[in-house]
């Protein structure tokens, strides 16, 4: 039943034998009080599928994997703009939310660098987050960041090879014609920092960005991107390219804003533990908001 876990992790993994509430399940294969398990809960101890979760109710289905805090850290990370899906002793995941940069960024406090920097101190974990990629502070989702220099250059310098999907969704403006495509053009910034797309070789960068549709109104359509190449504001400007720009968006949009945010979200992430090598598979809900523009 129990995963094979580096000793080192700060977590107990198991496997799910039979479908039961999350509460149910731990009370009959843990051995511990329920006071104690529900603390644990509560206190954003406990993982299911990688994904912190603290509803007593949550339907469980066979092979699914439980992960339990090891320590009372779990307790320590309180944050309203990120969430730690996974931690072990080599990197950390987390979902941000709109409003927060990745790193610092000249005068602004408001980081996930420096929050997960403050609850390594506070936990007594002797590392700091090394950034690995961004997301700009208007979109959300999934984020690694490596706890040591040596996991960070890991990444860095085998991205490509480490990182086997990466999808995000988003709302655009206007109802897509085509279900599916692939859109590619070369993405070079000029002297103000605007992203210009070409057909033909600008000198820039190549950008491969492979799309499906979700669902759509006459208005609006929902969108799954999953990138070929991760190149800066890479969804925003093939999304505009399309002539249906991601609703928000103040640099590529069109005035299109139906829920006052930019609506990109980084929704999975999967990539080969740099260390370990092991599969490692992360999602997250699409945008409650965002579905909310299709009922």
């Amino acid at each position: 039943m129990k995963f094979t876990a580096n000793n080192q992790s700060e977590y107990t993994h198991y496997q799910v034998n039979e479908e039961l509430p999350l509460l149910e399940w731990l009370l009959k294969n843990i051995n511990q009080s329920r006071s104690k398990l529900k603390a644990t809960l509560q206190g954003n101890g406990i993982k299911v599928e990688g994904k912190t979760v603290t509803q007593y109710d949550y339907p469980l289905k066979k092979g699914m994997r439980i992960s339990i805090s090891k320590s009372k850290k779990a307790n320590l990370f309180k944050s309203r703009y990120v969430k730690i899906v996974y931690e072990d002793r080599y990197l950390v995941v987390v979902e941000k939310e709109v409003g927060i940069l990745s790193m610092a960024a000249g005068h602004s406090s408001l980081n996930v660098k420096r929050v997960l920097d403050d609850y390594f101190r506070k936990s007594g974990q002797k590392c700091r987050a090394h950034v690995v990629h961004r997301l700009d502070r208007d979109t959300s989702g999934l984020l690694i960041y490596a706890k040591d220099m040596e996991t960070e250059q890991i990444l860095e310098h085998n991205w490509q090879d480490i990182v086997y999907d990466r999808r995000y969704v988003a709302v655009v403006s206007g109802e897509m014609e085509n279900d599916e495509g692939t859109v590619a053009s070369w993405l070079k910034d000029n002297a103000a920092y605007i992203t210009y797309s070409s057909p033909v070789d600008n000198g820039g960068k190549y950008a491969v960005t492979h799309y499906r549709v979700l669902d759509r109104t006459t208005e609006h359509s929902l969108v799954e991107y999953q990138l070929e190449t991760g190149r800066k504001n890479q969804i925003r400007v093939h999304s505009a390219d399309m002539g249906h720009p991601v609703c928000g968006d103040i640099k590529y949009g069109n005035g299109d804003d139906p829920i006052h945010r930019l609506c990109l979200h980084a929704y999975m992430l999967c990539f080969w533990h740099p260390v370990t090598r092991e599969k490692m598979e992360f999602s997250t809900q699409i945008p409650a908001s965002f579905r909310h523009v299709f009922k």
